[in-house]
């Protein structure tokens, strides 16, 4: 039975538990597998408990061999393969139904997310309570090349007039949400770039915070922008509709037993 959001107090990670999930989705990325996990080994380490889970998108290079390798000196390193490529956002989602945390962070495996600021989106998280579902990064000082930063600022410009959700860098893979929040979404491809939207149509807050942008280590995108803005047309047509159809969130002011 779904409980009113405003009243939930999320229970602390039992002995053992993750405090946090950081998933990772991967297609193709060799060369950028053993820097990232270090860089996010480091940057993870004094947050207590955590695991990383790296989803290998149908990779045809030799990702799968080098997550193999770290996850073998690494427990709490996992790896979740797909058969063949379905997707950034089926990516994601099959890290968020395996992780054992309540709250999930992601970043893109190409290393221009910078996972130095994932102990404070977590903390920022935690200390706004069960009532904030995410905290969206946004990037600064983006490293992409100026014809796709044009195209990110038409995006943004078109989606943030159409849905309102007061975020100007929904494209940013460093997220930081609940993982029960994430669950209830209605899933679609291109998801992970509506989440903002989705997530205040739950009844939850969005927080925002202002994260660096690197350069890619290696390698070109195998992932499309927004796949790209004319497809994308179609999924805010249909996030928008979702939003209109949304009635109130439910508030339970008993339980029944």
């Amino acid at each position: 039975m779904q409980k009113d959001l405003e009243s939930v107090t999320e229970p602390a990670p039992s002995p053992g538990q993750p405090r946090l999930s950081i998933v990772v989705p991967v297609r193709n990325e060799q060369g950028n597998i053993t820097p990232l996990v270090r860089d996010i080994e480091a940057a993870c380490a004094d947050i207590g408990v955590f695991e990383l889970i790296y989803v290998d998108d149908g990779s045809s290079d030799g990702t799968a061999a080098a997550l193999a390798g770290l996850a073998a000196t690494r427990p709490w390193l996992r790896v979740v393969r797909h058969a063949q490529s379905c997707g950034q956002s089926a990516a994601v989602r099959s890290g968020v139904r395996a992780a054992a945390a309540p709250i999930v962070a992601t970043l893109d495996g190409d290393g221009q997310n910078d996972p130095s600021f994932i102990p404070a989106m977590l903390a920022q998280l935690e200390a706004a309570g069960a009532s904030a579902g995410m905290v969206q990064g946004q990037r600064v000082g983006r490293k992409d090349t100026g014809f796709k930063r044009m195209q990110s600022r038409i995006a943004n410009k078109v989606r943030g007039s159409i849905l309102k959700d007061g975020t100007r860098d929904t494209g940013c893979g460093l997220k930081c949400f609940r993982r029960e929040a994430y669950l209830a979404l209605p899933y679609f491809d291109a998801l992970h770039r509506f989440m903002p939207a989705l997530i205040v149509r739950e009844g939850f807050a969005v927080l925002h915070h202002d994260v660096r942008d690197r350069q890619r280590l290696t390698g070109v995108s195998n992932y499309g922008f927004f796949d790209r803005l004319w497809v994308g047309i179609l999924d805010l047509a249909g996030v928008w509709w979702l939003i209109r159809r949304r009635k109130r969130v439910p508030q339970i002011a008993t339980e029944a037993r």
